[in-house]
């Protein structure tokens, strides 16, 4: 077992760890407000809001042209309560969540599969050594 067994370790780990790690970043974008730029903070985190159009996929359009779709690809409309401004609103759909959730599953599925054959071989190579070291014992005899 070899660099061979070390790169493939590291890649799926790497499969593993990377989506973790933007969906964090998602979170964490998703909740950072600049408290002392209060002119240019969307009025949905300052007051009250009511929504308008549930979360539903972004076109093409809005992808391009609004930065609330590049965060997750879905968007609200909502419209503040004190201001009486509408926004648009980046948002998790439901839809996102269980592709995401089925994609983790199934990568852990995979993940399991791939541990329980190295375990499988492993276990094989460890009792071709035992029998062969109780052959040659057997045969010193």
């Amino acid at each position: 077992m070899g660099p061979r067994w070390r790169l493939a370790l590291g890649a799926l780990l790497g499969l593993v760890v990377a989506p973790s790690r933007s969906a964090e970043g998602l979170a964490e974008n998703d909740a950072k407000a600049p408290a002392s730029l209060t002119g240019t903070t969307p009025c949905w985190r300052r007051e009250d809001f009511v929504v308008t159009t549930e979360c539903s996929p972004c076109t093409s359009f809005q992808i391009k042209t609004m930065s609330e779709c590049g965060v997750t690809g879905f968007v609200e409309q909502i419209n503040c309560g004190v201001s009486k401004k509408g926004e648009f609103k980046s948002c998790r759909s439901l839809e996102m969540e269980t592709r995401a959730f089925w994609r983790f599953e199934g990568a852990m599925l995979g993940a399991a599969g791939v541990f329980a054959l190295l375990v499988v071989f492993r276990q094989r190579v460890l009792d071709g050594k035992a029998l062969e070291k109780v052959r040659k014992q057997i045969e010193s005899i």
